[in-house]
């Protein structure tokens, strides 16, 4: 069984929507990329300009594209900036998944995954988020559930662990990818910071990600969630310690916390349902940072 038909992807602009846009174009799926309108498309192909937190321009723009399927990637997503901004990153994340399962119940044949985070917490009477980012995106996937429930949506849940990979992205790995690429070039030989080298998750390819979003969206159960992770967890010291085989000695400078404790997430769940969907990481952690790296070293000096 393959997929056929429109697929509809929102926040097509970014790290994982670039990627998304690619596989589902190979895979012969006509895809509908949706960016913000503030924003340019960063390839050819058929794109639309719409503000999510818009219900009306939300509504037109489903109205048009009439999608089988829809992929909804559109958010933000930097920890650091989710505290100095926290409304807007409720807003960004939220109220864009409210519109869009609102407009959503006139097409509810169409089959939705919302993709959360490995950083969503439970919601207890006594809710403890890490950051405001991790608030919005437990928000949004409540939001979306609740929707899916009360309207009889064909809705899904994904909740990838940290991805990495080609591509410009607000995490970790590939600012660390940047900065090696910029100290290589000369561009920046200001140390890199890091908080410590003991905080761990769980990295999965984004590619591979990608490769997940299908299998859900083709065999996925309506209401279900599905964890998208490796199953292996690893420090910061140890993407560190990957760079620094990957690089001539003395190129990269760090300044390294003197903590040795942190609060980390809640370690994801296993992917034992998106396995019984066909679904494993092909690609190897290593290899990811390798890719990571490469895309900046490529002239591709722009991330976020």
């Amino acid at each position: 069984m393959t997929m056929t038909g429109k697929i509809l992807i929102t926040g097509a602009n970014g790290f994982t929507g670039q990627h998304a846009c690619k596989h589902f174009a190979a895979i012969g799926m006509d895809v509908a990329a949706v960016y913000r309108s503030a924003s340019k498309p960063r390839s050819e192909g058929n794109w639309y300009a719409c503000d999510l937190t818009n219900l009306q321009e939300v509504y037109q723009l489903i109205d048009q594209v009439k999608p089988q399927y829809i992929l909804h990637l559109a958010g933000r997503n930097s920890v650091p900036e989710s505290w100095k901004a926290p409304i807007l990153y409720i807003e960004s994340n939220v109220l864009s998944t409210m519109n869009l399962m609102q407009a959503l119940r006139a097409y509810p044949e169409c089959r939705t995954l919302v993709v959360g985070s490995v950083m969503n917490f439970p919601i207890t009477d006594t809710p403890q988020p890490q950051n405001p980012y991790s608030l919005s995106k437990t928000l949004q996937v409540v939001i979306a559930q609740c929707w899916g429930h009360l309207f009889e949506l064909n809705l899904m849940i994904a909740k990838p662990a940290n991805l990495i990979g080609p591509g410009s992205s607000n995490g970790v790995c590939g600012l660390l990818a940047k900065k090696i690429a910029d100290c290589e070039a000369g561009i920046d030989r200001t140390p890199f910071r890091l908080s410590s080298l003991y905080e761990e998750r769980d990295y999965v390819d984004v590619r591979d990600a990608v490769c997940a979003f299908e299998k859900i969206l083709l065999y996925g159960d309506n209401k279900a969630t599905y964890s998208i992770c490796s199953g292996h967890m690893h420090t910061l010291g140890d993407i560190v310690n990957v760079y620094q085989e990957l690089i001539r000695p003395g190129v990269l400078e760090l300044e390294v916390g003197q903590s040795t404790s942190h609060t980390a997430p809640p370690k994801p769940a296993g992917s034992d349902a998106l396995h019984a969907l066909g679904w494993h990481p092909q690609i190897a952690f290593k290899q990811s940072l390798l890719d990571a790296l490469n895309h900046f070293r490529n002239g591709n000096n722009t991330n976020g």
